[in-house]
């Protein structure tokens, strides 16, 4: 079973794949003058710390590795009043080798809608193993990143159908209680299941968290992100949404994620007409990232 300590209820993402490594002498207090946001440019502040944003889902492939930054008191925010990176840079390392898989590998900071920002690394990794990034100005042991066989891992993968699913709707909660807890009105996204947008053979976004639970984190920016592109996209997508708790006290989790063999959240799918999923978002996205995903789509 999936306990509530598998999830978060606050802003730091994902409990069991968050984790910290010391990052000496990257970033530069705003009193330094430097108008400049690359990596090289904002050294002198020490004892920051690389924040892994994603669970440990990862597979052979394009594999996507959010970070976020932190100091002792915590994630740096877009209010910590420290000058953040517009970019970081670093390379990959196979750890059992030392082999360098991949170099000279660039992250944007993405923040739209948060208040933490966060930097998405994209990196192709074609068979399973531990891995170590390296961020340019970081410690010299970098991150460690695990990427595990498709066969082990149980939430649907990119490149694969979408189950369907009868995900809660407002004439039917399904013991969903509330069916959405945005605030102060509940989202139009709960008009359908999803087993009835894929019978449409429209491209779906479908997500999967809890606005109630995840205010300053990922759900709720995420889900006003949907709301923003669907004014824009119309009825040329199919978008849903559905929570992660079956009560709004957050002790009992949802069918929705049960069905979906998630331990964390939240998650956004992003399928073709086909109902094929050509993107994953897991943990930590923003706006940036939903629209550029839906943009290979043509639309």
């Amino acid at each position: 079973m999936i306990s509530r300590r598998t999830f978060i209820t606050g802003s730091l993402g994902v409990i069991g794949a968050t984790s910290t490594v010391g990052f000496s002498s990257l970033l530069a207090g705003c009193s330094g003058g430097s108008t400049s946001t690359t990596t090289d440019s904002v050294l002198g502040l020490s004892d920051l710390q690389l924040v892994q944003r994603f669970p440990q889902v990862l597979v052979p492939g394009s594999v996507r590795l959010p970070f976020s930054l932190a100091n002792q008191a915590g994630l740096l925010t877009t209010e910590s009043g420290i000058e953040l990176p517009s970019t970081l840079t670093a390379k990959l390392i196979n750890a059992d080798t030392q082999e360098v898989v991949a170099e000279s590998l660039s992250a944007d900071q993405h923040d739209t809608g948060l208040t933490i920002p966060y930097w998405p690394f994209r990196v192709d990794i074609d068979k399973p193993g531990i891995y170590t990034l390296i961020v340019d100005g970081g410690p010299a042991e970098g991150a460690a990143v695990q990427v595990l066989a498709a066969a082990e891992v149980l939430i649907p993968l990119v490149g694969s159908q979408l189950p369907g699913f009868d995900t809660p709707t407002f004439d039917d909660h399904r013991g969903v209680e509330p069916v959405c807890t945005r605030t102060p009105e509940p989202c139009e996204f709960h008009n359908i299941t999803l087993n009835e947008a894929l019978a449409l053979k429209k491209p779906i976004a479908y997500l999967v968290g809890t606005p109630a639970h995840c205010q300053t984190g990922t759900c709720a920016p995420a889900l006003e992100a949907l709301i923003n592109v669907k004014k824009s996209i119309g009825d040329a997508m199919t978008f849903l949404h559905a929570e992660i708790y079956t009560d709004d006290k957050a002790t009992t989790v949802a069918p929705a994620v049960v069905a979906l063999k998630m331990e964390y959240e939240p998650a956004i799918y992003i399928t073709d007409a086909s109902g094929k999923i050509i993107e994953r978002f897991d943990a930590i996205f923003d706006a940036d990232e939903i629209k550029a995903a839906i943009a290979m789509l043509g639309l």
